[in-house]
């Protein structure tokens, strides 16, 4: 009996041996996103989706081709420097879209005029989600996105917890997971539209996911 729990301890011991294995995660993440370049200085990257079986990691879905910032990968971003943010992120708990919900499982709210993410480094509600009444000029400046004018891009888009808690001023805004447009993005991470759709709904708040973004050197070291 001894011997058969021992055997049992070792098997549940042994994960394998993955990119997601050798992420530090806690324990409450039961979903993680990975987003893998060669080098920082490349605006493409491999995508893949991991859930956690018990101890381990194990895969999902993907790699699948995702686009990055104009400027690559940053450790260091900062507002308007066109990189991607280097590090591990939660999900925001809201995801938006100028289609209709695509069955995804966090709260969804469908973009309308007046739905801005707020891009400016002076504003008190900097790097946050804000709706102004439809056809006003809004408090902020700098380079606030009018997410509903932004169709192609915001089908459909989760938002990537960078820069959120705490927000500081010039660290870099509006860094999202959304559709592909053809070439690199200005910060965000982006999949073709069908996979996008198929990771949103695959996303559940309950298994509190992360996102890692990074070199394979940085995502493996």
């Amino acid at each position: 009996m001894l011997a058969l729990t021992l055997l049992v301890a070792a098997a549940t011991a042994a994960c394998p041996q993955n990119l997601a294995s050798g992420l530090e995660t806690p324990t409450t993440a039961r979903q993680l996103v990975t987003v893998e370049a060669k080098v920082e200085r490349t605006t493409y990257a491999n995508l893949r989706t991991w859930r956690r079986n018990g101890r381990c990691w194990v895969t999902a879905g993907g790699p699948y081709t995702a686009r990055l910032g104009r400027n690559g990968l940053s450790s260091n971003r900062r507002e308007g420097d066109g990189t991607t943010p280097t590090g591990t992120y939660r999900i925001g708990r809201t995801m938006y879209g100028n289609e209709p919900n695509p069955g995804v499982r966090f709260q969804y709210r469908r973009l309308r005029c007046g739905d801005w993410w707020d891009e400016d480094p002076s504003s008190p509600s900097y790097n946050t989600f804000q709706h102004v009444r439809c056809g006003t000029k809004p408090a902020f400046a700098g380079g606030s996105e009018g997410m509903w004018q932004q169709p192609r891009p915001y089908p459909f888009l989760a938002v990537i917890e960078y820069n959120t808690s705490p927000v500081i001023p010039w660290k870099g805004s509006g860094i999202f997971l959304h559709s592909q447009t053809g070439g690199p993005t200005i910060g965000c991470v982006s999949l073709r539209r069908g996979e996008l759709r198929g990771v949103l709904r695959w996303l559940d708040p309950a298994h509190a996911p992360l996102i890692a973004i990074g070199t394979t050197k940085q995502l493996r070291s």
